[in-house]
């Protein structure tokens, strides 16, 4: 589940090396420059590898990507292992410690999971580490018998010599595996030779968060511990005015009370001690200049900017002309609102923090800014900071944020022993960085045959990218984020202006949201598609297709979706069909979402068919997983979700205000992966990408109404 776009101008390793130490081979495929041997001068692993083989059989992959329940660790100790010839059970995964230089995304530039970017990222590095660990273990053991390395085979961590029978398991090979030179490169297998990849395979992490082992960052507990419970002014730039803390102190538990410049903590001997402290206080915030701010201002600030010309990402042709001298012309506005996160797992962090150094446990998407911030916070050198990163129970791109860390540290440095911070699922949701709101102004034009003759998509909104990783904006000024998919639709229109308003809104900070930019840019083109497919009196399947002949993927998956759902064939009365497709994430997507609107304007979602070319699948179980999760979150928030504002303060704070989809609510969802043999492509924000336009679709079909404005039933009452 991944939620960060690839920075533009960002690279990754360029060249290959691998370290041996000890008794214990170690081969990373993200050292610096120039393959190399070395020994060390203890049985200590080296931090900076991926991969480790002891003298006591273990294998272990040292993960960059963090495993936050979109089965990464699953994927990628599959691509080890299969150019390792172990098996599955036979890798250990564990986290990597912070650093970019060696545990970076090639495709991100950092040390960050996101973006839907992990296999995509692992598929070459990840096989050729392995690939060349292998060989080395394999000349070692044909060195040791002298026979001819091409002679031998491996399977599950044994080298067998066929001729002699002689085998020897890599372990023992270890010591003698560490003085050979190592190749820079090495060949990988076949795929008719692959024995995990494409194979459904169990995940590692089930287990253990099946039988309560798994340790989140929520479930930390160390010696002399305590816990704050946190109070943040309720308004973005308010400050702490007054506190009284005489009841609170009184309490049984309660500890000691903190303050920041915008917060307030209680600590206590557990969590409701501390929670009982905080109700307790008496404190007046100084709300500052956003006290007033209403969710009107916000979205009519949007519409205003949205009035500009804005920077161009893209021209091809005259589509001004092109539309003026249509015969049918159609023009819109789409508004997508505010969205928290929302995880399960809500925001905590603990810290240690003592004159010698700084000590965080959390769940975090980014452990070098994580570490960084706690750095920066208590002034320490950034070396004597330590993260220990854990289970993430969900992150959706929240815990690419690390104010939270910054706040437990700050906390944290004001008392001797560990603290534990820990968030309500109120403050969780009122305290959030949210997915940005965005106002889009599309047109297009139909000929008289009813095809598309010029097509100009304006979308408006902040740019999380400018904040986050300012290196990634193009030199023109264009966020790629905010006009993915928008950008490059995989239709091919005769002329077509995508361009993009930076407006970035007061009262809140933005950020990066499951599905970044496609999620947003998605909804409006596969919405607009459908409006211009019912305007040429066109079936929307067959309008879809007529403008994907150069898309033989995305035309696939569209026609396999269609075919599985029964498309054409009839519904009962008050129930349709709503069909898109895209191509984001380096994957090809098409869902028909089948569903019923009464006459009371009551949604009742049946069925959702999906079909996925996410090019090579390594483990189908997780493609079909990561679909149906992404199709369930992106449900749950095209029908109900919003972030609004009033008087500076956000409105919604628990799952009443802000709700999921409930089981008895979901619908059957029927995901069928395509065969392919491409590069793999991304999974974990497709299907939340794909359900907004599926939804919507269904209740034009169903109702006869068009939403232009999410969420989808309130509009659907609304009429807007």
């Amino acid at each position: 589940m991944t939620n960060l776009p690839p920075p533009a101008g960002l690279h990754g390793p360029g060249r290959r090396s691998v370290l041996a130490g000890g008794i214990a081979l170690v081969l990373s495929t993200a050292l610096p420059a120039g393959s190399r041997i070395a020994r060390a001068a203890s049985a200590r692993f080296a931090p900076n590898a991926f991969i480790r083989i002891g003298a006591d059989g273990s294998i272990t992959l040292v993960m960059r990507d963090v495993e936050m329940g979109q089965g990464i660790w699953t994927g990628a100790s599959m691509l080890l292992a299969e150019e390792l010839d172990v098996g599955l059970d036979q890798v250990t995964p564990e986290f990597a410690p912070p650093n970019d230089k060696l545990y970076r995304n090639p495709l991100l530039g950092l040390q960050a999971t996101g973006g839907s970017t992990s296999i995509r990222g692992d598929w070459n590095d990840l096989r050729k580490a392995a690939a060349i660990a292998r060989s080395v273990l394999v000349r070692a053991a044909a060195q040791q018998w002298n026979v001819d390395p091409a002679a031998c085979s491996v399977m599950r961590g044994i080298v067998t010599h066929g001729a002699t029978g002689q085998t020897a398991p890599y372990a023992s090979l270890v010591p003698l595996a560490v003085t050979l030179p190592v190749p820079a490169d090495a060949a990988l297998k076949n795929r008719r030779d692959w024995l995990l990849i494409g194979t459904s395979q169990k995940r590692l992490d089930t287990p253990t968060k099946v039988n309560g082992k798994t340790i989140y960052g929520i479930d930390v507990r160390l010696p002399g511990m305590k816990i704050a419970s946190v109070a943040i002014c309720p308004v973005l730039g308010g400050k702490l005015a007054r506190l009284n803390d005489t009841a609170a102190r009184k309490l049984p538990g309660v500890v000691d009370v903190l303050k920041l410049d915008n917060a307030v903590a209680v600590v206590g001997e557990d969590f409701w001690a501390a929670k009982q402290g905080l109700d307790a206080l008496d404190i007046d915030w100084d709300l500052g200049a956003n006290a007033g701010l209403t969710q009107a201002q916000i979205v009519q600030g949007h519409a205003d900017a949205s009035a500009g010309s804005g920077i161009v990402a893209r021209m091809e042709g005259d589509p001004d002309t092109a539309i003026a001298g249509a015969a049918i012309k159609r023009d819109a506005v789409y508004q997508l609102p505010f969205l928290a996160h929302a995880p399960m797992e809500p925001i905590n962090c603990t810290a240690h923090v003592r004159q010698d150094g700084a000590t965080i446990w959390c769940g975090t998407q980014v452990p070098t800014r994580a570490q960084a911030e706690a750095a920066r916070v208590t002034g320490l050198p950034i070396e004597q900071v330590t993260v220990h990163n854990h289970m993430i129970g969900g992150g959706f791109g929240r815990r690419l944020e690390c104010e939270y860390v910054g706040i437990a540290a700050a906390l944290a440095r004001q008392v001797p022993y560990p603290l534990k911070m820990i968030w309500t699922r109120e403050t969780d949701i009122r305290h959030d960085r949210y997915r940005p709101y965005y106002y889009d102004r599309v047109a297009a034009g139909l000929d008289e045959k009813g095809e598309i003759v010029g097509w100009t998509h304006k979308t408006t909104g902040s740019s999380v990218m400018a904040r986050w990783a300012p290196a990634g904006m193009r030199a023109n000024g264009i966020d790629p984020d905010a006009v993915e998919c928008a950008e490059n639709p995989p239709y091919d229109f005769p002329s077509l202006r995508v361009s993009w308003v930076r407006h970035e809104p007061p009262g809140l900070v933005t950020a990066w949201w499951r599905g970044v930019g496609p999620a947003h840019n998605v909804f409006v083109v596969e919405s607009f598609i459908d409006e211009m497919a019912h305007a040429a009196k066109q079936d929307p399947v067959a309008f879809r297709r007529s403008l994907l002949r150069m898309n033989p993927r995305a035309r696939n998956v569209l026609d396999l979706a269609a075919q599985k759902s029964g498309w054409g064939s009839a519904v009962p009365k008050g129930v349709g069909r709503g069909v898109m497709v895209q191509s984001a994430f380096g994957s090809f997507l098409s869902v028909v979402c089948e569903l019923g609107v009464s006459p009371e304007n009551e949604i009742r979602l049946r069925r959702v068919v999906a079909v996925m070319d996410c090019g090579q699948a390594v483990n189908p179980n997780s493609v079909r997983a990561q679909v149906e999760g992404g199709l369930v979150f992106g449900m749950t928030t095209a029908l109900y979700d919003e972030i609004t504002l009033e008087k500076g303060r956000v409105q919604q704070s628990n799952f009443d205000s802000y709700r999921m989809l409930r089981m008895d609510e979901t619908p059957s969802i029927e995901v069928h992966i395509v065969d392919s043999t491409a590069t793999p492509g991304g999974l974990g924000e497709t299907g939340t990408a794909a359900a907004f336009p599926a939804v919507a679709n269904a209740i034009f079909a169903a109702s006869g109404k068009r939403i232009r404005r999410l969420p989808l039933a309130a509009g659907l009452v609304s009429g807007s």
